[in-house]
C-alpha cells in the first residue's frame, strides 16, 4: 500500500509503532525518551529529541525518510544543518549512511513495526475514492470537543491569512486604518461582482476629500458617482443634473480622474444589486457615519452593528430608480439583512481581528470571533456538503471554519495535519 513521508512523521510523533525491543539497524539498544518537536521549516524534521543509544543518551535532532537513501537524494550529506542528527528514522533501510568522520548515522527502521490496521486506515483515508472529503465516512463520529477545538484553530488560521491583505494595504496607506477600512468596505459593497470597480473608485477618492464635505449629502453623492464614472454625458432628470454640476466643480478643485464606467457589471443581476444602487447606499453610509472604523471599534453589540448599516437612508430619487434617467416602480433601496451580515462578516469582523492582532489587543480579536457566533451560517455547496455528512453548522463561526477546512486541508488531503484526520486515525 502507498503512503507518504507525512505518514511516517505522524507515526513517529505519536509513537504509533511497536516500541518493544527497539534497536538500531546495527543492533544497538534504543530508547526514545522524547521524539522532539515537529519542525515544519528548514532543517531536521524533529528537533530537540532525546534518545538513548546503547549506554549513551543523546540530545539533538531526528530526521525521517521513507528510505535511507533519501538522505543523499535530499542533499543532507553536505548540509551542515544535519550534522546534529542523532537518529535517522526510516521505513526502509536500503543504504547505510556515514558522517564525514566515518561514523555511521544511527538508524531506526519502522517497516515491520507499524500496525497493519493503522496503515490500512491511512491508505483508505488518503488514497480512497471519496467524492467529497477524505474522511466523509468518519467525520460525523468525531467527538464535539475535538471538532470544535479544531474548527476554532483553523478559523483563526483563516482570519490570520486574510488579515495579511489588510496589513499590506495598511502599509500602502501609511498606517491609516480609517482609509484602509474605507477601501475594504467599498470593495465589499461590490459583493464580488463589482468589488474591483468599487475598490478602484474608493482608491481614486481618498476619504479626507469626502470628510471636507461631510455636511453636504449631494456633494458626497456627486463625488462617489462621479468618480465611479456615472456622471458623464447628457442627463435628463434634475437629480443627476445636480450631481453632475457639483462633480464638475469638485473634480477640477481636487484634480480627480474617474474610473472607467465599463468596469461596472449590470448583466444578469437583480436590479436591487445594481452598482448604482450600491453606490447610493455607500454614499449614504459615508454621509451618515464619519470615521467609520472608529464607530466599528466602539460598537460591541451585533444588533447595534447591524443598525449602523440598516439605518442608512439613500436619496429619495432612488426610491423610484435603479439607474439614472430610468424611472421604475417604487421600492425600498435600504440594505437587506443578508447583505448587512455579509458586510459585517467580510469587513467588520476582518478589521476587528486584524486591528487586534496587529496592535496586540486581544479584546478586539475576541470580539471578532464572538461576532461570528452571532451571524447566521453561510449556505453554499461546501457547507451543504458538510451538513449532508452529519455536521451541525450553527453560525458563521462554523461555516467560515469549514470553508477553511475544505479549501486548505481536505482538498489537498492534508489529513495528517488536520485535527480531525489525526483523531480518526488514532487507535482507540
Amino acid at each position: 500500500m502507498l503512503f507518504t513521508e507525512d505518514f511516517l512523521h505522524y507515526v513517529w510523533q505519536f509513537r504509533l509503532f511497536n516500541r518493544i525491543n527497539l534497536r538500531t539497524t546495527e543492533g544497538e539498544e534504543l530508547e526514545i525518551q522524547s521524539v522532539g518537536l515537529h519542525n515544519k521549516n528548514a532543517g531536521a524534521d524533529f528537533q530537540n529529541a532525546r534518545i538513548r543509544i546503547g549506554d549513551t543518551t543523546w540530545a539533538g535532532n531526528a530526521e525521517l525518510h521513507l528510505s535511507s537513501s533519501d538522505w543523499q537524494k535530499h542533499g543532507h550529506t553536505t548540509d551542515g544543518a544535519y550534522d546534529n542528527v542523532i537518529l535517522h528514522v526510516v521505513y526502509n533501510d536500503d543504504l547505510p549512511l556515514f558522517r564525514a568522520d566515518g561514523k555511521r548515522v544511527p538508524t531506526l527502521e519502522l517497516k515491520d513495526r507499524i500496525p497493519a490496521e493503522l496503515h490500512y486506515r491511512y491508505h483508505n483515508l488518503v488514497f480512497g475514492n471519496q467524492s467529497i472529503i477524505p474522511c466523509e465516512g468518519s467525520i460525523a463520529t468525531v467527538d464535539s470537543i475535538t471538532m470544535q477545538n479544531w474548527l476554532t484553530r483553523i478559523l483563526v488560521e483563516r482570519l490570520e491569512k486574510r488579515s495579511q491583505t489588510v496589513i499590506a494595504a495598511l502599509q500602502q496607506n501609511r498606517g491609516d486604518w480609517e482609509e484602509t477600512f474605507y477601501q475594504f468596505l467599498a470593495a465589499n459593497f461590490g459583493f464580488k461582482v463589482n468589488a474591483l470597480p468599487f475598490e478602484l473608485m474608493a482608491k481614486s477618492l481618498p476619504q479626507n476629500i469626502l470628510a471636507k464635505h461631510k455636511n453636504n449629502a449631494i456633494q458626497i453623492e456627486a463625488l462617489i458617482f462621479g468618480q465611479a464614472g456615472f456622471l458623464d454625458g447628457e442627463m435628463e432628470d434634475a437629480y443627476p443634473k445636480a450631481l453632475q454640476t457639483e462633480y464638475n466643480f469638485l473634480r477640477k478643485k481636487y484634480t480627480l480622474s474617474p474610473i472607467e464606467n465599463h468596469l461596472w457589471k449590470f448583466l444578469r443581476m437583480r436590479p436591487q444589486n445594481f452598482p448604482t444602487v450600491r453606490l447610493a447606499q455607500f454614499a449614504a453610509l459615508v454621509y451618515q457615519s464619519n470615521h467609520l472604523l472608529s464607530k466599528v471599534l466602539e460598537i460591541k453589540d451585533i444588533k447595534e452593528m447591524r443598525e449602523l448599516f440598516s439605518n442608512i437612508r439613500v436619496n429619495e430619487y432612488w426610491e423610484t430608480h435603479y439607474r439614472f434617467d430610468k424611472e421604475s416602480k417604487a421600492s425600498s433601496k435600504s440594505l437587506g439583512a443578508a447583505s448587512i451580515d455579509t458586510l459585517i462578516l467580510n469587513t467588520v469582523v476582518l478589521f476587528l481581528f486584524s486591528y487586534g492582532k496587529h496592535l496586540q489587543l486581544q479584546y478586539y480579536v475576541s470580539r471578532a470571533l464572538k461576532m461570528l457566533e452571532n451571524i447566521p451560517a453561510e449556505h453554499n455547496n461546501i457547507t451543504d456538503d458538510f451538513v449532508n455528512l452529519g455536521l451541525k453548522i450553527n453560525s458563521a463561526f462554523d461555516s467560515q471554519a469549514l470553508l477553511e477546512l475544505k479549501n486548505s486541508y481536505c482538498s489537498y488531503k492534508k489529513c495528517l495535519q488536520c485535527g480531525v484526520g489525526i483523531k480518526i486515525l488514532k487507535p482507540n
